[in-house]
């Protein structure tokens, strides 16, 4: 009997080591760390620059060697089009376009068309999307004339035969010359051009309309790098560039005899998609924007060369000793720090609630219990991070569209120092 005990007491210690080791090594682990060295020298930056608010910043080294890299996987083969909602910035703009050789831009706005003709008037414009007819007449409203020609240097994105008819009737209506390019569906399913059957009506509109004239065309596929199979991404491609050659080849057949086709453009890619095109299909031009500042979800195989180029720097408001929930739950605090250390600490930035995460220092995550905040977003760390009242901490954006637009002006720095603040243009869907 003695014997059994003491061998029942033995399984049972060893059981209750066994768990114990286990709990240990699910246990989080200490993620925190300082600043690494180039979060560090941004740091200094901002503060010789007397930057004190939640504040875009754009590397424009890295941002350079971006567009220097993408130029060496294009090329030539193909022309650039920059895409100006993910680059929303006119000094952003004019420099990429002078580093990259290109004055041609997309447009999806009405007050990026507007302001882009009015200012840069030497670039040719592309819509990424079509616009309801009465942005098109308010543009022509607006349009205070000058060196930009919209019927030379613009190009309306149609979609259908009932929008373009719409825009017929405006051509008509004001005696309008237009540039017009067909929205063709490749494979995507956001609408465009999806049968034959529809080009021919499109084709028939424009071919009775001597005010408007067939630019070209333009085929989103960023469908193609999600799929979650290489065999099903290469089938999607090589479809995409089918449908593309059988409708560029429909068209030309029917308009380019009257006259009307002229210097075609024949849109393809984008930042995800451009390095799958290479001049020996349809599309003749390239369009991309996001990659060149990189956010985070352009972490993409086919973007594995290029740099993150733009941060969101914002101050730590509060540096607070212990994280401690707020009351009625606050007998939790002790064992949320005891099971993971990287709920020690808890910091307040200025602002918060962004589309982007934190990158610099290492460690931080935000807390579930506190949740989002536009105000004081609360960051835990472990404490490794050895961050203080003042100090910067660092986010990554997941996207440039609408991200770099909610902080006033942006703040380009070059070799660790800020050199020139730049204005965004507003945002605008």
């Amino acid at each position: 009997m003695m014997v059994a005990l003491k061998r029942r007491a033995v399984i049972t210690a060893i059981g209750a080591g066994l768990v114990g080791a286990a709990a240990l090594a699910v246990r989080p682990r200490d993620k925190g760390a300082p600043h690494a060295e180039y979060f560090a020298r941004a740091s200094q930056a901002l503060r010789a620059a007397g930057i004190a608010t939640p504040t875009m910043v754009i590397d424009k080294d890295r941002l350079l060697a971006n567009a220097r890299q993408v130029m060496q996987n294009v090329n030539g083969r193909l022309p650039l089009r920059l895409v100006a909602k993910s680059l929303p910035c006119l000094p952003l703009l004019d420099l990429l376009m002078q580093t990259m050789q290109t004055r041609r831009l997309m447009v999806f706005n009405l007050p990026y068309l507007q302001q882009l003709a009015a200012q840069r008037s030497d670039v040719d414009l592309l819509l990424g999307k079509p616009l309801p007819v009465a942005a098109a007449a308010e543009f022509y409203r607006s349009f205070q004339g000058g060196q930009f020609q919209p019927g030379q240097q613009l190009q309306w994105l149609v979609d259908s035969p009932q929008r373009l008819a719409q825009y017929r009737d405006l051509a008509r209506a004001q005696q309008l010359d237009m540039r017009v390019s067909l929205e063709i569906d490749v494979g995507l399913h956001r609408g465009g051009v999806d049968s034959a059957q529809m080009l021919q009506e499109m084709l028939a509109i424009l071919k009775a309309e001597p005010r408007l004239h067939w630019s070209g065309m333009m085929g989103y596929d960023a469908h193609v790098p999600k799929l979650p199979l290489a065999s099903l991404r290469e089938k999607a491609l090589a479809d995409a560039k089918s449908i593309y050659q059988e409708y560029a080849g429909l068209a030309k057949q029917a308009l380019q005899p009257a006259g009307t086709g002229g210097a075609l453009v024949l849109n393809a890619g984008g930042s995800p998609t451009y390095r799958m095109h290479d001049g020996s299909g349809a599309a003749n031009e390239i369009a991309l924007g996001s990659a060149l500042v990189k956010p985070s979800d352009f972490d993409t195989e086919a973007l594995q060369d290029l740099a993150p180029a733009a941060f969101i720097a914002t101050p730590v408001l509060k540096a607070e000793r212990r994280f401690q929930m707020p009351r009625g739950v606050e007998a939790l605090s002790d064992a949320a720090r005891a099971w993971d250390v990287n709920q020690e600490r808890v910091y307040f930035v200025y602002g918060g609630n962004w589309m982007a995460d934190p990158v610099s220092p290492a460690g931080l995550a935000p807390s579930g219990l506190y949740g989002n905040s536009s105000n004081q977003q609360a960051l835990l760390g472990s404490g490794a991070q050895q961050l203080q009242m003042d100090d910067y901490i660092f986010f990554r954006p997941r996207q440039s569209e609408s991200v770099l637009q909610q902080f006033g002006d942006i703040a380009l720095m070059e070799s660790g120092r800020i050199i020139e603040r730049w204005p965004a243009m507003p945002a605008m869907p």
